[in-house]
């Protein structure tokens, strides 16, 4: 079956739903209004279990079947970006310095409508859980959704998300077993060195000499350390010092992410980055830091789930609109701590020939709504069945 008829009819209020949230978006935990926008459209709907507040801003709202069975989970992000829009839509943001650059008003609207379809046929046996999490950008909300026990409080057995994907048809999905994104991590290293006069280095210790040395140096990690046929990025990304020209400052700055799915690999780089920071610092005699920060963990699909939900995407999009083999990616995405607890997929909803995520000329496409919120009541329906299917177990494996 293709996009459900009563969410297709539902086109123009869920454009009307993503676009006031484009207009108004929020930065990490603190998703207020948008949570308030969230649950007052639930309650429209006749949802009337909404629990707020849970990861300061994060809502879980229960929908019963029309008979008992095991609990779904189906997430959307709420956050937006600290960037400047630059899109010129009628519909851009209102707010200064913040913008739903990554589509999560998008996200959010397919939840919405799923909820209402849900909401009103409850063609399903057993309970969706609705889970509505701010910072997925930074922050990591779904980590502190999962260690306040939404999993556990509500009984939920599985879990699915959505994510746009600019450049792949609108409305198709592609997805893959196994890891899909990668885990992130984030270096500092902080140089202190001997400042001094410009025309006069041999006064000084230079820690400009030592940063690019040591940026050298790390890029060997992956050329020289590393398995070619094994992921793995190690990218600097800021580098800063100095003030003047005519001045040899005493400290500079080395900012980089990484980039792994074998915790193995990111295990060398750690030990890597430590050898070669400690190493250059005492070749050029100053003092150097390394600080390694373990971000998102590396999200990871359950192969049964994973075939069971492309299995759903085809019949909202297609056979030939599906790609259930897709290569995995370099991004990261928290919602990996949700599957570190429960099996479940990601997957990725075309979202036609937009701009990049994290642009500022990006858009989510409305006309993807309707697909995305299809495929999460489709998933619902055909995982919990009013009548006894043998198409997925019952039990957690």
């Amino acid at each position: 079956m293709p996009v459900i008829n009563s969410i297709a009819a539902d086109a123009a209020l869920m454009r009307g739903w993503r676009r006031h949230l484009h207009q108004n978006p929020e930065l990490g935990m603190a998703c207020h209004q948008t949570a308030a926008f969230v649950a007052a459209r639930l309650r429209e709907f006749g949802i009337d279990e909404i629990h707020e507040g849970i990861a300061e801003s994060g809502i879980v709202a229960i929908i019963e079947g029309r008979a008992p069975g095991r609990t779904i989970g189906l997430r959307a992000d709420m956050d937006a970006l600290p960037m400047d829009e630059e899109t010129g839509l009628p519909h851009a943001s209102t707010v200064p310095g913040r913008m739903h650059a990554c589509g999560h008003d998008g996200h959010t609207t397919m939840l919405l409508g799923a909820a209402k379809y849900l909401a009103e046929t409850r063609a399903f046996a057993g309970r969706v859980a609705l889970i509505f999490q701010p910072a997925e950008e930074a922050g990591g909300g779904a980590e502190v959704m999962v260690r306040e026990g939404v999993l556990d409080r509500f009984d939920v057995a599985e879990v699915y998300a959505l994510h746009n994907a600019p450049g792949a048809p609108v409305g198709q999905f592609y997805t893959t077993p196994g890891p899909i994104m990668a885990a992130v991590d984030t270096f500092h290293i902080d140089i202190t060195g001997q400042g001094g006069h410009g025309a006069m280095p041999h006064e000084t210790c230079d820690p400009i000499v030592a940063a690019v040395s040591m940026v050298q140096a790390i890029q060997t990690i992956v050329s020289r350390n590393h398995y070619a046929l094994q992921d793995l990025v190690v990218s600097v990304t800021q580098i800063h010092a100095g003030s003047a020209d005519n001045v040899i400052p005493e400290t500079a700055y080395i900012n980089g992410t990484v980039r792994t799915f074998d915790p193995a690999v990111q295990a060398m780089v750690m030990r890597r980055l430590d050898e070669i920071v400690e190493g250059q610092a005492a070749s050029f005699a100053l003092k150097a830091a390394l600080r390694y920060e373990v971000g998102y963990p590396a999200t990871s699909n359950d192969p049964a789930r994973t075939a069971f939900a492309a299995d759903v995407a085809r019949e909202v999009a297609g056979p030939k609109g599906v790609r259930d083999d897709a290569a995995r990616e370099m991004g990261a995405e928290d919602f990996s701590y949700m599957l570190q607890e429960r099996p479940g997929a990601y997957l990725f909803i075309g979202n036609g020939d937009s701009a990049g995520l994290h642009s500022t000329s990006y858009d989510f496409a409305d006309e993807t709504a309707a697909a995305g919120a299809s495929f999460f009541a489709r998933l619902v329906e055909r995982a919990l069945p009013l009548q006894h299917s043998a198409e997925m177990p019952d039990t957690v494996a």
